[in-house]
């Protein structure tokens, strides 16, 4: 029988249904292993269930060598040198879909939150500042009817598009590395623009780009000193994708007006300046979590190593592969 690894806690009921089909270790603590003990759990393993915390690369391919496939609970799979397991014959999934428009609720949601000072305003209730109503009290750019620019439209980035334009009566642009089609432009009423034009237009920036080396800072000192100094900037991406560091710069000159990040650069490490400014909301990347898609999210990613490892009555098929020229070759 095949050995698996789940490498951090999940559903009980839904890691259940791997010993079905497996040997499973799992991690009912809820360590985060360093790269030996995460190397040492992978040895004699078919199979892993990761998350993002855990990173894949050619170093620990070549230290476990039964692996077959990487099965990832998560839409993005930075975390997994793909090409490397590409050329060892390592099939690499992710969850796709399910996950949609819980995110694009809650990038929404974060982007309201920024735009309209939400937790601005609660730490000064908290503080017991609060004496007196004021005719411009935390005043902010409105949502509705402004312009939402979107870099990086995909799955997520249309849900968002379509909760600004029917929901908010935004006038929506977009950059994407490459055009939608028209027919799906109509339907998310969203206009493609070059970045520049993006960068300069955009009342409320949301950023949904899938996270390469050609994406890292893409949203850098230059490209924040190109936006309106009443824009706002939201982060439901990865971290990397913003230079965190510029971005706390460009909040404290006042260049942007506030800030919403669910992702940051080296986390759960937070860089510190970005804690000293007061127009940022921060949540600890939880776009995604709503028990119904974090739920749909494991089972998908169990379904994928069921398949993966030719079991079930998917059997060398996992739904959603991210490399499927391995499935091929077998």
């Amino acid at each position: 029988m095949n050995k698996v690894l789940v490498a951090r806690k999940a559903f009980p009921d839904i890691v259940e249904r791997l010993r079905a089909h497996f040997e499973v270790e799992d991690n009912p603590d809820d360590a985060v292993w360093t790269r030996p003990q995460l190397i040492e759990r992978l040895q004699d393993k078919a199979g892993a269930f990761t998350t993002g915390s855990e990173r894949i690369d050619a170093e620990v391919l070549v230290a476990c060598p039964a692996l077959k496939a990487v099965c990832n609970m998560a839409v993005g799979y930075n975390n997994i040198d793909v090409a490397a397991c590409t050329a060892r014959g390592i099939v690499v999934t992710n969850t796709p879909d399910v996950l949609t428009e819980t995110t694009a609720d809650f990038g929404f949601a974060l982007m309201m939150a920024a735009a309209r000072r939400i937790a601005e305003s609660e730490r000064y209730l908290r503080s017991g500042a609060w004496s007196k109503w004021h005719y411009d009290q935390f005043a902010s750019p409105d949502v509705h009817g402004t312009t939402l620019g979107i870099l990086g439209m995909g799955r997520i980035g249309q849900a968002i598009a379509r909760r600004g334009a029917l929901g908010f009566g935004m006038q929506v642009i977009y950059h994407n590395r490459s055009r939608l089609a028209p027919q799906t432009e109509a339907e998310v009423k969203a206009r493609y623009v070059d970045k520049a034009t993006l960068l300069g237009e955009a009342d409320h920036l949301v950023l949904v780009v899938p996270y390469s080396p050609a994406s890292h800072h893409a949203i850098g000192a230059a490209e924040l000193a190109s936006m309106k100094p009443s824009a706002t900037l939201t982060n439901i991406a990865r971290g990397g994708v913003v230079d965190d560091a510029a971005l706390a710069e460009a909040l404290k000159a006042g260049r942007i007006a506030a800030a919403g990040l669910d992702v940051f650069e080296g986390e759960p490490k937070v860089h510190a300046g970005l804690l000293d400014v007061p127009n940022i909301v921060l949540t600890p990347h939880i776009a995604s979590s709503s028990i119904t898609t974090r739920r749909a999210m494991a089972s998908l990613a169990v379904d994928n190593l069921i398949a993966a490892l030719g079991q079930g009555p998917q059997a060398g098929a996992p739904p959603t592969p991210v490399n499927p020229e391995v499935l091929r070759t077998r």
